[in-house]
């Protein structure tokens, strides 16, 4: 069979069957009178013993090491190419990977595109500076991958570079919401933290959901960071927990002015010194009866004051005596 009537029905094109022949991989057994190539069963079943092993992605040298070599131990060579195709996948997966962040910004041009590259690369890098500076330095009509600037974001330990990511996802809409949402699901306390501050960045209303549901994290700390939040927000559902850290000494201060600006009307009020008065009666210890009556302190109203009232009668006498203190500061802001 001539060169040309191998390749049509081989696959290979004659130009490769050239090559075959300089390398001595597949020799065509005779030649016509006219000097062309002629190849016999044998070679054709060679050929295609060849094309079989490179679909295995043997090189060509190592296809004709076995074909060649009685010897030639296949087991070696076959984990040496599991081993580079499962590092091809990878490489694949992670160019799949980048390809749907970049389509998920929905570039309008291609500037975009090479933006949208530009920072997944720079989010890679080793240097917190070099991430912090990339997410900060973006144009604000830029497209963002938001989904990578929340992975980016949950594995993030270095601060500076968790304040830039979540600067960049609070002015993305709440577009992040659906990934910070997961973050709140890690079996991390680290990862749920950083959900939740992010979150607390994004200004939307569905943003107040995911705080409420972290409310009730095993983690005191993302607790009482999620009900600091949702106090600055005017979200009543804060209040169990800013009472548990004014008990606590957590963040008390920070908790009881929270309280305070929650105290927006008689109810809110009267609520909130409730709240206050159930743990005086738990609080056995004095400084937390003393945080309790410094957090009483913040609360306007009429059911705060009658509470600071009895406080002042408390047998614990610098309780008793701050109770007094605030009473006369009170008093005299009148």
């Amino acid at each position: 069979m001539l060169i040309g009537e191998v390749s049509r029905r081989s696959g290979v094109s004659v130009r490769m069957l050239r090559h075959y022949d300089a390398l001595g991989l597949v020799v065509p057994t005779g030649r016509t009178t006219g000097g062309y190539r002629e190849y016999s069963a044998a070679d054709i079943r060679r050929l295609f013993h060849v094309e079989c092993l490179r679909t295995l992605g043997l090189s060509l040298t190592d296809a004709k090491r076995a074909l060649d070599e009685p010897d030639f131990a296949p087991a070696a060579l076959v984990a040496e190419l599991i081993g580079h195709t499962r590092a091809r996948i990878r490489a694949e997966e992670e160019l799949l990977a980048r390809l749907l962040q970049v389509d998920a910004s929905a570039p309008a041009g291609w500037n975009d595109v090479l933006q949208v590259v530009s920072l997944l690369h720079a989010l890679e890098s080793d240097s917190g500076g070099h991430r912090q500076r990339a997410v900060l330095t973006q144009d604000d009509t830029a497209s963002l991958p938001v989904a990578a600037l929340v992975e980016a974001l949950l594995a993030e330990d270095d601060p500076n570079v968790a304040g830039a990511l979540r600067w960049a996802l609070a002015r993305a809409d709440g577009q992040g919401l659906p990934g910070l949402e997961a973050g709140l699901a890690s079996p991390d306390a680290a990862v749920r933290g950083r959900a939740v501050t992010a979150i607390a960045a994004v200004p939307a209303a569905a943003a107040s959901r995911l705080l409420r549901r972290a409310l009730d994290d095993p983690d005191a700390t993302i607790r009482g960071r999620a009900a600091l939040a949702l106090g600055a927000r005017g979200d009543a559902g804060a209040v169990p927990v800013l009472v548990d850290l004014v008990v606590e000494g957590r963040r008390d201060v920070e908790a009881a002015e929270t309280l305070g600006t929650l105290a927006d009307g008689p109810v809110t009020a009267g609520r909130i010194v409730a709240a206050l008065e159930h743990r005086l009666g738990d609080a056995a210890d004095s400084p937390a009866r003393l945080r309790l009556a410094q957090a009483l302190a913040e609360i306007p109203g009429g059911a705060a004051l009658d509470s600071l009232t009895r406080l002042a009668r408390d047998e614990n006498r610098t309780v008793a005596l701050t109770a007094t203190a605030i009473l006369c500061a009170r008093d005299g802001g009148r």
